[in-house]
């Protein structure tokens, strides 16, 4: 990997750390992420329009992950309602790789080799530290399931990507499309449970959420120009480097508290992840 290749990747992660805490700030964690799905779907239309229509093939894994990434983000808007961003990402973002190689191990018929095997069992190590450290500080307890419904979520979304990109032939145009359709699926679902109100926004939230909707969608373009030019698994595993900048970001700016078990939780959860791709 050149110096070039890396810096990008490390810049898409800080980036993608960034649009996560700029949804974490908003008055309302569903509003903030509805504004990024409308920014999305801009995007992706601007993407989707230089590349042909998606055959008749693509299409029920682009509606199965827009399904699931609505999903994805009613769970993680959710969950930022309950936790402090430091608590919640980690544990959101680092659940998800130890899910994708379970259920490819167990359905894929892979054979976990050794340093799969201990990554699993630091990813759960570190997982695990991060929730004890939501009872034990005294924490919302009603994050945990949000956040591991985003993990879920961005497993169930992971797989079927890699699979529906694969169909497509065209992954840019896949993710074009799928960015339109998470955001048709999304408007009317937040609406149903949250009532029209939570489309309100004023010029500010629109600002932030167009800036976050840009950063999520540079830092996805970042990594799939990376996965061209070195090793995938190396690209993964340093895109995950994000937990630590979530972290920092949640202490440094939020002010939320850092003690040695969250730092040590973070710390184990991108060593697992690191593990698991190698």
């Amino acid at each position: 990997m050149t110096i070039g290749v890396f810096l990008a990747v490390m810049l898409a992660a800080v980036m993608h750390a960034g649009w996560n805490a700029i949804i974490k700030t908003g008055l309302s964690k569903q509003t903030s992420m509805f504004i990024l799905t409308v920014g999305q779907a801009l995007f992706g239309l601007a993407v989707a329009l230089f590349f042909p229509f998606p055959a008749p093939e693509v299409w029920p894994w682009l509606f199965a992950s827009g399904l699931i990434h609505m999903a994805y983000q009613l769970f993680l808007a959710y969950a930022y309602e309950q936790g402090d961003l430091s608590r919640v990402y980690p544990i959101a973002r680092g659940t998800a790789p130890m899910i994708v190689l379970v259920i490819s191990l167990l359905f894929l018929s892979d054979s976990p080799e050794g340093a799969e095997v201990w990554g699993i069992l630091v990813l759960g190590g570190g997982i695990a530290l991060m929730a004890h450290g939501v009872l034990r500080n005294g924490e919302p307890r009603r994050l945990l399931p949000f956040a591991l419904g985003a993990a879920v979520a961005t497993a169930g979304y992971t797989l079927a990507d890699g699979l529906g990109a694969r169909v497509s032939g065209e992954p840019l145009a896949y993710v074009g499309w799928l960015m339109l359709l998470a955001a048709l699926f999304y408007t009317p679902a937040i609406i149903a449970l949250k009532g029209s109100v939570v489309l309100r926004a004023d010029a500010r939230a629109w600002g932030f959420g167009l800036v976050a909707a840009a950063a999520s969608f540079g830092a996805y373009a970042i990594a799939v120009w990376a996965m061209t030019l070195a090793p995938i698994a190396l690209v993964g595993a340093l895109r995950e480097t994000s937990i630590l900048f979530a972290v920092l970001i949640g202490w440094w700016f939020f002010g939320e508290r850092m003690d040695r078990g969250k730092a040590a939780a973070a710390l184990l959860i991108v060593a697992g992840v690191i593990l698991t791709r190698f």
